[in-house]
């Protein structure tokens, strides 16, 4: 069956259907990560946007539910080059085919997605139509621009939990495999560490492996909602606070801005992704929209303070603007690309955070070492 991938500004690819029928639109963006698919499809982060991968045979080792990093996918479409008929892996549960049909998420397949990816380095992030109904490339188009982008959106409240709860208490989840070098059928299971530290995590569309990071390096945490209260966050009296990743615009959050503003100098805090941006705006600062975004695992990143480099996982469309900050805070990490900020501290309270994914899986793990740095403040808070 045909499939149209249309642009708001005109551009249309024509490619093979496949996931679910029907009509959606989003701002549509490029991952440039060549394994992490199913990651990619269950990341909140990705809400009200139609995801295209770079990498170009897609779907090789089909998808499971235990590498999912939320209950459901939440991209709007997904637009490959080529699809994989037969996956292979023994941990396959369903082809990618059919993970989007039971999902209800179409799929596009024969795109030529360096053309597209291309157009969007020069043009810029834009809404598009990805659809299977009969309609003129004129009729999508048309879609896409009348169609719900990301800026301005919050699209937090649809991904947050409605109520607080504990991570993985009997951890059952957070469990550590290993593989003996050389013997696939020898797996070790690592017992997870007691639990030192007692944190808050605001889930504005906090992904598992962040959850089970931070068990595993020792936390015990309790989730709350996007609009919980800086009063209701420290009436837990937690050891510490982290704030999550999550979806859309960060200068639409009001509700986190005050919350945040109203926990510093209070608790110790590490922010990652949206809560990076959400931090900024805490500290007085704001944001604004990159051209094309930061989505992938091949991200370089700068320590200032160390001059080390990192490379990192990435999936954000804002960056924080660093002239905007006061001077009690100070940028610690830039993006080597394109010298956007990566990295922030308050020069006198227990708060960082970074722009990028230290829990990224499937991976690169250099930036792993975040967890211990914030377990270290909260000791020194102590």
């Amino acid at each position: 069956m045909r499939a149209l991938l249309a642009l708001e500004d005109g551009r249309t690819f024509e490619g093979e259907s496949f996931g679910a029928t029907g009509t959606r639109v989003g701002e549509v963006c490029f991952n440039t990560s060549m394994t992490g698919y199913q990651e990619v499809l269950t990341d909140p982060s990705y809400r009200g946007q139609i995801v295209a991968m770079t990498y170009p045979h897609i779907g090789n080792y089909g998808t499971n539910a235990l590498d999912q990093e939320s209950a459901e996918p939440h991209v709007r479409g997904f637009v490959i080059e080529e699809l994989t008929d037969v996956p292979s892996s023994w941990r396959s549960e369903l082809s990618l085919d059919e993970y989007l049909k039971r999902w209800n998420i179409p799929g596009v397949q024969g795109i030529d997605t360096r053309a597209l990816t291309r157009h969007l380095r020069e043009r810029g992030a834009m809404k598009a139509c990805l659809t299977t109904a009969e309609m003129s490339p004129e009729q999508a188009i048309e879609e896409a621009r009348l169609g719900e982008g990301v800026v301005g959106m919050d699209y937090v409240r649809e991904v947050s939990t409605t109520a607080p709860y504990q991570w993985d208490p009997r951890d059952q989840n957070s469990t550590i495999w290993s593989v003996a070098s050389g013997n696939a059928d020898e797996v070790h299971q690592q017992v997870l560490p007691p639990v030192r530290h007692r944190i808050v995590a605001y889930d504005y569309g906090i992904k598992e492996n962040i959850l089970r990071r931070l068990r595993q390096a020792g936390f015990g945490v309790t989730v709350v909602p996007a609009s919980a209260t800086a009063e209701e966050v420290l009436a837990l009296n937690p050891d510490g606070v982290f704030l999550s990743n999550g979806p859309g615009d960060p200068a639409a959050l009001d509700y986190a801005h005050t919350a945040v503003n109203g926990l510093l100098g209070k608790t110790p805090i590490f922010g990652i992704c949206l809560g990076h941006q959400v931090l900024g705006y805490a500290f007085g600062g704001s944001t604004f929209k990159l051209k094309f975004g930061h989505r992938g695992g091949n991200q370089p990143v700068q320590d200032l303070r160390t001059g080390k480099v990192a490379i990192t996982s990435q999936n954000h469309g804002f960056a924080v603007d660093a002239k905007s900050l006061p001077p009690e805070v100070e940028v610690t990490h830039v993006n080597l690309n394109d010298g956007t900020v990566e990295g922030l501290r308050h020069k006198e309270l227990p708060v960082f955070s970074v722009q990028y994914h230290p829990e990224a899986a499937p991976g690169p793990h250099d930036a792993s070492y975040f967890f211990k740095q914030f377990a270290e403040l909260i000791d020194s808070q102590k």
